[in-house]
């Protein structure tokens, strides 16, 4: 099934950039793909707990064909297909970093993201920690504040 996108119709950026990443699962697709570059779908399902086969690759279609998603495929015997952020992909989890801090802020209690035990090469976890770390404390420090309409509870 292809995505429809609504142009023309979108109210704002976010209203389109919703249209790329809503639903539950590719915002989470998009977090194990920045946390582990060059990944294989098996991997990529245990990265992402609770997905399906047919729900992953359906996102991942709709990711590559919404240039977010790169797909390699080797040809080899047995097949190899990796998946990775392009640009746009990279751009677009970066944008998101500052809702991730807001998670764990106001959701989370200031709980760093969970890593699963056996995922991840500890280089890349503590260079991710640190990545995320400046990108909270850079988005906290921004000039740019929250509306006054806006009250947190």
């Amino acid at each position: 099934m292809a995505t429809v996108r609504r142009p023309g119709s979108y109210v704002c950026g976010i209203d389109a950039a919703m249209d790329v990443i809503g639903g539950k699962w590719k915002v989470l697709i998009l977090w194990a793909l920045g946390e582990r570059p060059d990944c294989r779908f098996g991997e990529l399902r245990r990265l992402v707990p609770g997905i399906t086969e047919k729900v992953l690759a359906a996102h991942l279609r709709e990711l590559e064909a919404d240039g977010i998603v790169h797909r390699q495929a080797y040809q080899e015997v047995p097949p190899r297909v990796e998946y990775a952020l392009t640009e746009a992909g990279r751009r677009l989890n970066a944008a998101l970093s500052p809702l991730g801090a807001w998670g764990r802020e106001h959701v989370l209690g200031g709980a760093p993201h969970p890593v699963q035990p056996g995922h991840g090469r500890p280089e890349a976890q503590s260079s991710s920690a640190a990545r995320w770390s400046t990108q909270a404390a850079t988005a906290s420090s921004s000039p740019v504040s929250a509306p006054s309409a806006i009250s947190t509870p």
